[in-house]
């Protein structure tokens, strides 16, 4: 099996928040667990991160001592299995463990930020001029971040929003679009470079060589690919594991 390049590591290495009760997929709790704990032993369980619960399903999860929870809270949740390592909320400071805000970046108190991505209709799915503008602002305070909704896809593309026959069509954010435009950020990389990285559609121009990410003559090194994800760009939450590494397969990325 071809080994998978160090910078391509470090751009994906548990990358993925799995979110398996939200839309579009929306599934039970008990598909949710099953399917987390396969992904755990899987070949590509190094992009896994936690899973994405809100509070109200804790008490019904069945909790290993190897799950990682990301919780979603209205208000302080008070005492917490040591499984929940961070919290995301719509309040715009941080709580008892690390918290994710989906609030302005302007409004937080020692928290991180929250940015979505997408949705389930066209008109959630925001500008490349928007994030492009939000990693620059973030980067600039050195808010760390986590993306939610809509990276199914590792590339940006036209694709159905949800897994209905007749879902709406729309182009949607790719994932290494995202992540390789927040790496860029981190190191004081100016706006119109990240939007043009978003707005990338050509799979062939990310080209992960070794050690270095190279993209449109710009470049990236593993070391600046891992600094990014540590201390910026965190992680996403996707509601399908098995479909981003599936694109990543069909695009070479991934053996």
């Amino acid at each position: 099996m071809p080994a998978i390049p160090p910078s391509l590591q470090a751009l994906l290495a548990s990358l993925i928040d799995y979110a398996g009760l939200y839309p579009p997929a929306a599934l039970s709790l008990l598909d949710v667990a099953q399917k987390y704990a396969s992904y755990r032993t899987s070949p590509h369980s190094w992009m896994l991160n936690r899973v994405v619960l809100p509070a109200a399903k804790l008490a019904e999860a069945p909790l290993d001592d190897d799950w990682r929870i990301t919780l979603l809270v209205d208000s302080e949740p008070g005492a917490l299995p040591p499984q929940v390592e961070t919290l995301e909320t719509k309040l715009a400071h941080r709580l008892s463990l690390p918290t994710y805000c989906e609030m302005p970046l302007e409004q937080l108190t020692d928290a991180f930020a929250k940015l979505r991505t997408g949705g389930l209709t066209p008109d959630a799915i925001p500008s490349a001029e928007t994030i492009a503008d939000f990693l620059h602002r973030a980067a600039e305070r050195r808010i760390p971040f986590k993306a939610t909704a809509g990276l199914h896809h590792p590339i940006r593309s036209l694709r159905p929003l949800t897994y209905a026959a007749d879902s709406p069509r729309a182009v949607m954010h790719g994932f290494i679009n995202v992540f390789t435009a927040a790496a860029f950020a981190w190191h004081h990389a100016h706006r119109d470079l990240l939007a043009a990285v978003l707005t990338e559609e050509d799979p062939r121009t990310f080209e992960f060589a070794g050690d270095e990410l190279h993209w449109r003559g710009r470049r990236l090194t593993t070391e600046q690919i891992q600094a990014a994800r540590r201390e910026f760009a965190h992680s996403f939450g996707s509601c399908s594991f098995e479909e981003p590494v599936a694109d990543l397969r069909e695009l070479g990325y991934l053996p």
